[in-house]
């Protein structure tokens, strides 16, 4: 990715000092070799410089080799180095205003294109980040759940609100929580043992979805959780963490990756119960007639 970057060699985001605890919890306390702390040492001191820049730069940085660098990231419990990469970012631009975000990723030749490459790009880091095993294990929760309630909050609500119709559609008890407060509370009051919870958080952690996925898993819901982070409190309340990456080319984030991951587990929950499924979608479809829904 390309930034507006001064003579200095860093971008306007980059000039605010910025201390390690950026990082949060994503660099675990691991028994590290000497090379190995130097690459983490690098990485604590050059947010922008770890979030953007390709393996070798890190590796001439630390004075490492390219695979000590994927190495390292491994040991720290990453699948590899653009994995941690991903993580990196997504708690750099968190810890950045919204106009730096902007700054940050400079002018466009094309918006569209850009627009387009770039989630062409998230598609791929999300593909990377997940395996089947994981994707599997959380479409098995929602098949057999008892009930299922998705929550997402502002323009994360859109790939919440595709679960939850799609999910309905096929004959599943789904419901969308979408207006947070006193209406989160109450669609989380009822959750317990059978009940499963999908959670669509990227970028800023949003405090009252946090706080009512800890809740609900502690009333013993399982919590799937769709999130730009694979660790911090909402990844520690997952019962099922689906990792999405979810940088945008403006101010705001992407929810591409995270819907493209909504149709994978709606297509499994299909293929869970299929015979449920089209007797629902008939049901359905025989609704939109009477309704005299669409215009053919």
């Amino acid at each position: 990715m390309t930034t507006k970057q001064d003579e200095a060699g860093s971008s306007p985001a980059a000039r605010e000092p910025m201390d390690h605890a950026w990082l949060g919890d994503a660099l675990p306390e691991v028994a590290l070799s000497k090379s190995q702390a130097r690459v983490v040492e690098v990485i604590a001191r050059n947010p922008q410089l770890s979030s953007y820049a390709d393996i070798a730069e890190i590796a001439q940085r630390s004075d490492v080799n390219n695979s000590t660098v994927v190495r390292t990231a491994q040991r720290l419990g990453y699948r590899g180095w653009p994995d941690l990469q991903r993580e990196l970012r997504s708690r750099y631009l968190v810890m950045i205003s919204t106009e730096d975000t902007l700054l940050e990723h400079g002018e466009h030749r094309s918006p569209l294109h850009d627009a387009l490459n770039h989630d062409i790009e998230n598609l791929r880091l999300t593909l990377d980040s997940n395996t089947a095993e994981d994707v599997e294990a959380a479409i098995a929760a929602l098949a057999s759940a008892r009930s299922i309630t998705a929550i997402g909050i502002g323009s994360f609500a859109g790939p919440a609100s595709v679960m939850a119709h799609l999910g309905s559609t096929m004959g599943y008890p789904i419901t969308l929580e979408n207006r947070g407060g006193v209406h989160l509370a109450s669609a989380a009051n009822s959750l317990g043992a059978g009940d499963v919870l999908v959670v669509v958080n990227m970028w800023r952690s949003v405090q009252q979805i946090i706080l009512t996925a800890e809740a609900a898993k502690q009333a013993g819901a399982t919590v799937i959780a769709i999130s730009d982070m694979r660790r911090g409190r909402l990844a520690a309340a997952a019962d099922h963490l689906l990792i999405v990456a979810s940088e945008g080319i403006s101010f705001f984030q992407s929810v591409t990756a995270a819907n493209s991951m909504v149709y994978g587990l709606l297509a499994g929950m299909e293929a869970a119960h299929p015979e449920r499924s089209r007797a629902a979608i008939r049901r359905t479809q025989q609704l939109w007639k009477d309704l005299d829904i669409y215009l053919d």
